[in-house]
């Protein structure tokens, strides 16, 4: 069983940002897809960005060039910065890993974001 822990949340003025981490207790290295997903209020869980583990990147519509995911391997972990936070983007963020050789899922337990003034 792979263990997700994120952090980074916390709470935010309109237009700050954050950096939230995930890492993993499995090697990522060539064997995982990482995602970032989130849950806002009155909404499904919604995939936020996902990278492989080739470094091929996607955002959903809503991220417009404010968040970046990154992952450093050496260190098992996903990163995603995350800027010009808006009120909308307050929610819980979760890490995902799917990995390869087992096709087997994994969520985190999610972070808290809050962007309020």
């Amino acid at each position: 069983q792979v263990q997700l822990v994120e952090s980074g949340g916390g709470s935010v003025q309109p237009g700050g940002s954050l950096r939230l981490s995930c890492s993993a207790s499995e090697s990522t290295a060539n064997s995982a897809a990482l995602h970032w997903h989130r849950e806002v209020p009155g909404k499904q869980r919604e995939l936020v960005a996902r990278i492989t583990s080739a470094g091929s990147t996607n955002y959903a519509d809503f991220v417009q060039g404010r968040f970046t995911i990154s992952r450093d391997d050496d260190r098992n972990t996903v990163y995603l910065q995350m800027n010009n936070l808006k009120p909308e983007d307050t929610g819980l963020y979760y890490c995902y890993a799917y990995y390869y050789a087992t096709r087997q899922d994994y969520w985190g337990h999610g972070t808290q974001v809050t962007v309020s003034s």
